[in-house]
C-alpha cells in the first residue's frame, strides 16, 4: 500500500493565509502549510517584535506584520491562534474590518467560550467561521518550538454550528487533513464537555500535583521514586502556563463539573476557576512548571548539580581564527539576579527586559517561586514579576537549591534574615565549597540566628522571627555580595545600616533600590539605607553582561585581523576594571553610543586585534574585574613581557580557587607561569594544545576556549557543563563571530 504524504500539494489551495498568533500551535499550522504549498502566502501577526523576526528567520511565514488590518487585507483564510482570553479584542478588530470572503478559524480549546465571543463581536456568528481545536501540543512553546509535523497523527475537532458555510467548513476541514491531521467534527457543547474530562481536568490535575508535591519536605524523594506512568502523567504540567489559565477561565463551567468529585487541594484548585482568580492559577501553573524542570534537573544530574561528576561535558576548541561581526551577549547576570529580587519584594507587578536565562538567575527565580511569589516567564529575556511586598514572602516546601549561584544564597541570606520563617539554602557541590561567613557574621551582629556547615559552608539555616537592628560595618575585604547582603537586610532593621568597603564595588543593588523608589545614601566608600519604606514595582531594561562580553574583547583583542562590535554593553563604572586593564595592555576598545537605560550606562564597544603587553595590574582595577580575570589570563599570555597580579586573593575562593586552576591549565598548554597567595605572574609566550580542566567552573572553561585562538594545536576543555549557569548561548555566539569551539561528541 502507498503511504500518501499530505503535505506536498501541486496546486495551491487558497491564496493568502493569515495567522494571527505565532505560538507553538499557530507558528505550526503556517510552517506545516507553507511546507505543504497549499497557500500561496502565509501572513503571519505577532505583537512580539522578537516572535515576527524568528517566524521569517526560521521558515514559518512568508511575512510578518504587526497590525492586524494589514494583515487580513486580501486574506482567503484567517487562523486565529491568539489566547482563548484575547480573543474578545481580536474578534472586535475583525467586527469593523471589510473581511470580504475570508474563512474565520480558530484553535481555542473552549468553543462555546469562542462562539459567545463571535456572535458578541459580529452581531451574529458568522456563517464564514469554522470553530477548530486541533489536540496537539509541546513541552515547547513560543515561534522556534514551531513544528510541521505537530499535527500528524493527531485529533483536530472542528465544531460547526447550524449556520456555518459548508464550502468554508469544507476548506478549513482540507487544510486540517493536509497536515496529516486526524480530522472529526462534533457539536461545541459536547467538544467543551468532552475537553474538560479528556485535556482540560488532566492539564489542572498535572498542574497541581506537581505543585501540591514540590511544597512537601520529602519532595527529592517523591520525585525521585516515581514510576513511569507518573512521570507520563506530570509530563503535561510542562505545558504554557498561561495558555492553560486562560482555557480554565474560559471553560470554567465544563470543567467544575469534572471537579466535583474531587477534595483537598483540589478543591482549591477548583475555587479557583470558579472564582475565576487567575493570580492563584498562574501562581500553581507557573510553580508547577518550573518545579517539574527543577527536579528533573537535579535528578538527570545536569549542569544544576556538580559538573565534575560522571557526565563530563567537554569543549574541544580548535586553533585559529579570527572574529568579525556585531553580537549582543546575554543580559547581566549581577543585574538579572536583583530584577527577581527586588520585584518580588515591590508592590505591582515589575516587567523585566534581557533577563539572562542562564542557570544562576534562573535558581534565584526558582527560589522567590518556592516563597510564593507568581512570576512568568522567562520569555525572549522577558519577566513578568508580582511582587508581594516587603512582608509578603511564605515559608518555602523546603530547602531552598540554588545550584551554583553564590550571588543567590548570600543576598537571599540577607532578606531571609528578617523574615518570620525558617529558611534553608542549599546548593551544589560546587557552591557548598564556598565560604558564607562572610555574611552569616555581619548579620549575626543584627541579630540573625544563622547556622552553617563546618567552617560557615552552606547549607545555611537561617531562622525566622527575630527582629534585626541596623549596623555600622566596615567591610574586612570588598565584596559586592557582602554589601547588597546587608543592605538588603537593612531594608528590614531597625534604624540605619551603613555599609563601608575597603574598595569600590559594583554598585547595582544601590541604583536598583532607587530605581524601585526606595531611599539609598551613598557618601564615597559609604553606602547607607533605613527601614520603613516600600519597592514600588517599575520597567527594568538589563544590559549586555560586561563579565560574559569580557570573553570576547580579549578574543578579538589576540586574534590578528579581528574587529568586533559588542552591542548594548553595561558599562557601570563598578565593573569596567576589565576594559581599563586591556587597555592598559594596549588593546583597541572604543565606547560607542554611550547611553543610560534604566539608570545603568550602557554602550557598544567595539574592538580590534592589538598587539599586548605585559603590566604590573593595578591593585586598584582588581576589585573592577575580578570575574573577568580567568581570561584576563589568557590575554596575559599573549601578550609581549610580563604581567603580574596582586592583591586578587578573593579568586581563591570562587567556583574554584581560579588562581590555581589557571595555572595548571596555562602550564599544560606550555605558558610561564606562577601562581601566588593573592595573584599571580605570567610570561607571555606560545600556547599550545592540550587537555584542560575546567573544574566544573564556567569562567575557566571559557577562558580556555578563547586561548584556542593563539593555540598551536587543539585545546580539549573538560568539565564545561556550568557555563550553562552564565551564558547559555557562548557556544552559539562562538561560531557567529569566528571562534572555533564546540561541545565534543558524546560516545
Amino acid at each position: 500500500m502507498v503511504d500518501v504524504t499530505a503535505l506536498q500539494s501541486a496546486e495551491p489551495m487558497i491564496g493568502r493565509l493569515v495567522v494571527v498568533g505565532l505560538g507553538l500551535i499557530g507558528g505550526s499550522f503556517a510552517k506545516g502549510l507553507r511546507e505543504s504549498g497549499m497557500c500561496r502566502e502565509v501572513v503571519g501577526v505577532d505583537l512580539d517584535p522578537q516572535s515576527r523576526k524568528l517566524a521569517v528567520e526560521l521558515g514559518v511565514v512568508d511575512r510578518c506584520e504587526e497590525d492586524l488590518g494589514a494583515a487580513c487585507q486580501g486574506a482567503d483564510v484567517i487562523q486565529l491562534a491568539v489566547p482563548i482570553l484575547a480573543m474578545e479584542k481580536v474578534l472586535a478588530r475583525l467586527a469593523g474590518m471589510d473581511l470580504g470572503q475570508a474563512i474565520l478559524t480558530d484553535v481555542g480549546s473552549a468553543k462555546g467560550n469562542v462562539v459567545r465571543a463571535a456572535t458578541e463581536a459580529f452581531g451574529t456568528m458568522p456563517p464564514c467561521f469554522v470553530p477548530g481545536h486541533p489536540i496537539a501540543g509541546s513541552e515547547q512553546s513560543g515561534v522556534e518550538a514551531s513544528n510541521a509535523e505537530l499535527f500528524r497523527r493527531h485529533k483536530v475537532i472542528l465544531t460547526p454550528l447550524d449556520q456555518t458555510d459548508p464550502a468554508a467548513l469544507a476548506v478549513v476541514d482540507r487544510l486540517w487533513r493536509a497536515l496529516g491531521a486526524d480530522v472529526e467534527h462534533m457539536q461545541v457543547e459536547r467538544h467543551d464537555e468532552v475537553l474538560a474530562a479528556t485535556s482540560h481536568l488532566p492539564h489542572l490535575l498535572a498542574f497541581g500535583l506537581v505543585d501540591s508535591l514540590a511544597k512537601r519536605n520529602e519532595n527529592l524523594e517523591i520525585f525521585r521514586y516515581a514510576a513511569g506512568g507518573f512521570r507520563d502523567f506530570t509530563r503535561i504540567a510542562g505545558s504554557d502556563p498561561v495558555m492553560w489559565h486562560d482555557i480554565f477561565l474560559a471553560n470554567r463551567e465544563a470543567v467544575l463539573r469534572t471537579l466535583d468529585t474531587f477534595r483537598s487541594d483540589l478543591d482549591a484548585l477548583r475555587d479557583a476557576v470558579d472564582a475565576g482568580d487567575g493570580h492563584q492559577l498562574l501562581g500553581v501553573f507557573t510553580r508547577a512548571r518550573v518545579a517539574r524542570e527543577h527536579f528533573s534537573k537535579i535528578l538527570a544530574r545536569r549542569a544544576y548539580v556538580d559538573a565534575m561528576n560522571s557526565n563530563d561535558l567537554i569543549f574541544l576548541a580548535q586553533p585559529g581564527g579570527r572574529l568579525s561581526g556585531r553580537i549582543r551577549v546575554p543580559g547581566d547576570k549581577s543585574i538579572s539576579h536583583r530584577s527577581i529580587m527586588l520585584g518580588s519584594l515591590a508592590e505591582g507587578v515589575t516587567e523585566v527586559e534581557g533577563f539572562l536565562e542562564g542557570e544562576d538567575a534562573l535558581a534565584t527565580l526558582q527560589a522567590f517561586r518556592d516563597m510564593g511569589v507568581v512570576i512568568e516567564g522567562p520569555h525572549h529575556g522577558r519577566v513578568t514579576i508580582h511582587g508581594v511586598g516587603l512582608h509578603g514572602l511564605k515559608p518555602a516546601p523546603g530547602p531552598i537549591y540554588l545550584g551554583n549561584s553564590g550571588t543567590s544564597m548570600r543576598l537571599l541570606s540577607g532578606l531571609l534574615a528578617a523574615q518570620n520563617f525558617d529558611s534553608t539554602l542549599t546548593g551544589d557541590a560546587s557552591l557548598s565549597k564556598r565560604p558564607m561567613n562572610r555574611v552569616a557574621n555581619p548579620l549575626r551582629e543584627m541579630g540573625a540566628v544563622i547556622e552553617t556547615a563546618a567552617e560557615g559552608r552552606p547549607p545555611m539555616t537561617i531562622r525566622g522571627g527575630n527582629k534585626l537592628k541596623g549596623l555600622t560595618y566596615t567591610m574586612p575585604m570588598a565584596s559586592a555580595q557582602v554589601k547588597s547582603c546587608l543592605l538588603l537586610a537593612g531594608l528590614y532593621a531597625e534604624g540605619k545600616t551603613t555599609v563601608t568597603e575597603p574598595a569600590p564595588t559594583r554598585d547595582h543593588t544601590e541604583r536598583m533600590l532607587r530605581g524601585f523608589g526606595y531611599p539609598v545614601s551613598v557618601d564615597g566608600a559609604t553606602a547607607s539605607v533605613e527601614s520603613g519604606g516600600k519597592l514600588a514595582a517599575t520597567h527594568i531594561e538589563v544590559p549586555g553582561d560586561i563579565s560574559s562580553s569580557a570573553f570576547f574583547l580579549v578574543a578579538a583583542s589576540i586574534a590578528e585581523g579581528s574587529d568586533l562590535v559588542l552591542e548594548h554593553v553595561g558599562i557601570n563604572p563598578t565593573r569596567t576594571g576589565v576594559i581599563d586593564i586591556l587597555r592598559l595592555m594596549g588593546a583597541d576598545i572604543t565606547l560607542e553610543n554611550q547611553r543610560e537605560v534604566g539608570g545603568e550606562p550602557v554602550a557598544d564597544l567595539r574592538v580590534r586585534a592589538a598587539k599586548l603587553k605585559g603590566i604590573e595590574i593595578p591593585e586598584a582595577l582588581v576589585p573592577l574585574a575580578i570575574d573577568e580575570f580567568p581570561v584576563l589570563f589568557v590575554a596575559a599570555a599573549c601578550a609581549e613581557g610580563r604581567t603580574v597580579l596582586t592583591g586578587a586573593e578573593e579568586l581563591r575562593v570562587k567556583e574554584s580557587d581560579r588562581i590555581q586552576v589557571m595555572a595548571d591549565g596555562l602550564l599544560a598548554l606550555g605558558v610561564k607561569c606562577e601562581p601566588t597567595p593573592d595573584g599571580i605572574i605570567i610570561d607571555g609566550g606560545q600556547i599550545g594544545g592540550g587537555e584542560v580542566h575546567g573544574h566544573g567552573d564556567h569562567r575557566i572553561a571559557m577562558a580556555f576556549s578563547v586561548a584556542s585562538l593563539r593555540a598551536s594545536a587543539p585545546i580539549r576543555i573538560h568539565d564545561c557543563a556550568n557555563v550553562a549557569t552564565s551564558f547559555p548561548n557562548f557556544l552559539a555566539l562562538c561560531a557567529q563571530v569566528g571562534i572555533r569551539v564546540a561541545q565534543e561528541a558524546q560516545s
